[in-house]
């Protein structure tokens, strides 16, 4: 046999036992507590006998731990650490570099990945593109929280707390200078809008601006959560608001979100089901 063939070949082997013992702790994982031996055998779909042979042999490596007086099983202790460990080697600069370029390609808009600082949410890392018409993207740009679908997807899930200062600093460069923030001060009017807008951005998993900052210009964004929950980053498409129109924003709109959603779970992020 000749070394390529061998290599493949290798390549393809695998343990079974190994797979069939994480459908347990898969199981585990996608419980909101510690479960029975039978619930935990009925969700990796094997006879609970089988499966507690696997959870002993995981209670011994620490990946499971069962409560002492329910009996009940739980991820263990090293679970955590592994847990932790894989977040501390994430980085979602990095993370997003191939999904950007992919978003352009099946958008041809501008595609760019902010974070929030301290002046609030800045540019890090962008992709350019086609539709973009002469509109330049630069990367350190902050963007305005209130005019901007980066800003509000931000002012949408991250705590007020964090936003306000900034906000009501915008609210004051609007009101004397002559940017083109127009909803700045509408907001600090009427706080039912700011409410309505944020609300609204959460129910439908997205923002969008359309000529507040730029004449002619389109942006829709898009929130990235990490393990705990939070937003940890937004992405964002930018492109000519005539492109972004109709039927033609639909198909933008499914790009971004399987975007963002794969960043998201790639930073260990699992929504849970709302329980009845």
């Amino acid at each position: 046999m000749k070394r390529s063939e061998k290599d493949e070949d290798w390549s393809q082997r695998r343990i079974q036992s190994i797979e069939v013992g994480f459908k347990v702790i898969r199981a585990m994982e996608s419980a909101d507590g510690p479960l029975p031996l039978r619930d935990i055998a009925a969700a990796a779909g094997m006879p609970p006998s089988k499966a507690h042979l696997y959870l002993v042999s995981f209670i011994r490596e620490g990946l499971v731990r069962q409560d002492p007086h329910s009996g009940h099983y739980g991820l263990g202790s090293f679970a955590i650490q592994l847990g932790h460990s894989a977040i501390r080697q994430v980085d979602i600069v990095d993370l997003a570099r191939e999904e950007l370029s992919a978003l352009q390609q099946e958008t041809g808009f501008a595609a760019y990945l902010s974070l929030w600082g301290n002046r609030g949410p800045g540019i890090v890392s962008k992709v350019d593109g086609y539709k973009q018409g002469s509109l330049a993207v630069r990367l350190g740009y902050v963007l305005p929280l209130s005019a901007s679908a980066t800003g509000q997807v931000f002012l949408a899930y991250l705590d007020r707390s964090e936003t306000k200062p900034i906000l009501e600093d915008e609210i004051q460069i609007a009101r004397h200078s002559e940017e083109n923030w127009t909803i700045a001060p509408e907001l600090a009017k009427d706080p039912a809008r700011l409410d309505a807008l944020t609300d609204e951005i959460r129910t439908r998993g997205y923002a969008t601006s359309k000529n507040n900052i730029n004449a002619n210009f389109a942006a829709m964004a898009a929130p990235v959560f990490d393990h705990s929950g939070r937003i940890t980053a937004t992405v964002t498409v930018l492109g000519s608001d005539k492109s972004m129109t109709g039927t033609r924003a639909k198909g933008v709109t499914s790009a971004l979100l399987d975007t963002t959603e794969r960043l998201s779970r790639r930073l260990g992020y699992s929504p849970r089901a709302p329980k009845a």
